[in-house]
């Protein structure tokens, strides 16, 4: 029996469409289901069970003896969110407690955790244990999700396997319902759709050329690639980046949602706001050795193929993966 928390969301309902494709069916699926605008994400899945997030934490204890496999995905994400008890609930409380539950019934173990840990990048971006108490997060969520991977760290029992994997910028389907958390890729279909046109931030570095700002672009279908890898090679625990090892550019990725769509190129730039413009990220790319290294060979499509394969058959059809 494999468990997926936020398995309404984005890249937990991913995780069990590849599930799904690769011959699981026993998977009980955690969440907050009262969200209606999720419900499109599990539509036409195999899964075994639901059980409400509140629930959870007693469900395991019931039925340890049944679970194979736990994929901790589910968190609240939203970056832009100060209370900083809603993540010491949601991002740290609730994932200590899976993860002691993991530790005490010997039960391998994938959380997420997030590039956001990073902050602006002044120790770099290398899933390396020993910077992580010197990282610098630039909101709560990133702090919360670096606070996580402390306590972690600093465990004296751990599950037969543990992994916490530090996601990049994620795109892909089944994030309709995210609103303005949503990728770039999805936002700027939206505006071509509706003006012709993508707004990006302006550079306010002389560095950096307007649209120029890079980042570590990671598809869906990748991520939940990675996830399975994990879970049937079960490498080294630890901390492991999850990117492509490419950065590329604001620009790069409107160009290309523009020749997804068929579309003429119409590029509008707007100062970056000036309560973020201190905040703002100019580069992440994901250090990728450690996982190559731990054995996975699946590779990452590019910047335009994952953008192609989204737009055109995903998000100009309204489809779910």
């Amino acid at each position: 029996m494999i468990i997926v928390t936020g398995a309404a969301g984005f890249i937990g309902s991913c995780l069990i469409s590849a599930l799904n494709k690769e011959g699981f069916k026993n998977i009980i699926a955690v969440d907050d289901f009262s969200k209606k605008e999720k419900e499109g994400n599990l539509a036409g899945k195999d899964i075994a069970e639901k059980v409400e997030r509140s629930h959870f934490i007693s469900w395991f204890i019931r039925n340890n003896d049944r679970i194979d496999f736990v994929f901790h995905i589910g968190a609240r994400t939203d970056t832009t969110e100060f209370n900083v008890e809603v993540f010491n609930e949601l991002n740290l409380n609730y994932s200590k407690n899976v993860f002691n539950l993991c530790t005490q019934n010997k039960i391998p173990v994938v959380y997420a955790s997030s590039a956001a840990t990073y902050g602006l990048g002044e120790h770099g971006y290398a899933d390396d244990h020993t910077i992580v108490t010197s990282l610098k997060p630039l909101n709560p969520y990133g702090e919360s999700k670096n606070d996580f991977d402390i306590w972690v760290l600093d465990r004296p029992e751990y599950p037969p396997l543990w992994a916490g994997m530090k996601f990049f910028n994620v795109y892909g389907p089944n994030e309709y319902h995210k609103g303005r958390m949503a990728s770039v890729i999805f936002h700027a279909n939206r505006q071509i759709n509706e003006t012709g046109k993508v707004k990006l931030f302006r550079s306010h570095k002389p560095e950096f050329r307007d649209g120029e700002q890079l980042r570590d672009f990671v598809y869906v279908k990748d991520v939940v690639k990675v996830l399975l890898f994990m879970m049937r090679s079960q490498p080294d625990s630890g901390l492991y980046n999850l990117g492509t090892g490419k950065a590329r550019s604001f620009k790069d990725l409107a160009v290309s949602t523009f020749r997804a769509m068929n579309m003429p190129e119409n590029i509008e730039f707007i100062d970056t706001p000036e309560d973020i413009r201190d905040k703002y990220q100019y580069f992440t790319e994901a250090k990728m050795e450690k996982l190559l290294k731990a054995g996975y060979s699946g590779g990452f499509m590019t910047l335009e193929e994952g953008v192609t394969d989204y737009v055109q058959n995903y998000l100009l059809k309204k489809e779910y993966y």
